[in-house]
């Protein structure tokens, strides 16, 4: 038996919160194969992709519409650094992903930040990252929403972007100034 004093020390692991919605979620089972509100701990060198085809994806959505590997996340440490990362990467031909605002096209990736939304087709995943020490292994926890993350954290909508490639930043809000009293701030 180990004494207390020679035992290891017990390092917390990077989480990653991924919170999913879809509006057919209910009914056609999309997520049956994900365990929600459970960690599950993975090892950092693994790959873990997200798509349709179970044979190759860690995490599977039971829906014809869904590329067979769609995207995935890999773990990796920034030169000097003791926090680890990940970087989402696009794996499917047909479907765009969008983090956050950025769209991302055939194997493009970028590093995900510590809360992002990530959509694709009607799907969406409010992905939060907690650090941890270890760089052995990583967790990952899945939660149901019962509402569209769009709506429920008042994230902007995608804009689409016009032939110039250039955003227009218009607002149709009065940005006039408003008379106020000093006692209501």
């Amino acid at each position: 038996m180990i004494s207390f004093e020679d035992a290891d020390t017990e390092e917390t692991m990077t989480c990653l919160q991924i919170t999913v919605y879809h509006p057919g979620q209910l009914q056609s089972g999309i997520f049956q194969s994900i365990r929600f509100y459970n960690r599950e701990k993975l090892p950092s060198s693994e790959v873990v992709k997200f798509g349709r085809k179970s044979n190759i994806c860690h995490y599977t959505f039971q829906d014809k519409q869904v590329s067979r590997v769609q995207f995935s996340l890999q773990l990796f440490k920034k030169f000097d650094s003791s926090v680890l990362s990940f970087e989402i990467k696009n794996m499917s031909k047909k479907t765009s992903l969008l983090v956050d605002n950025k769209e991302l096209y055939y194997l493009n990736k970028i590093d995900l930040p510590y809360k992002c939304m990530v959509r694709f087709g009607e799907y969406q995943f409010l992905i939060e990252k907690e650090d941890g020490q270890s760089l052995e292994f990583f967790e990952t926890q899945f939660i149901l929403s019962p509402r569209s993350l769009l709506q429920e954290n008042n994230w902007p909508l995608q804009k689409p972007i016009p032939e110039n490639g250039i955003y227009s930043f218009c607002s149709t809000q009065n940005t006039s100034p408003t008379e106020m009293d000093e006692n209501e701030l």
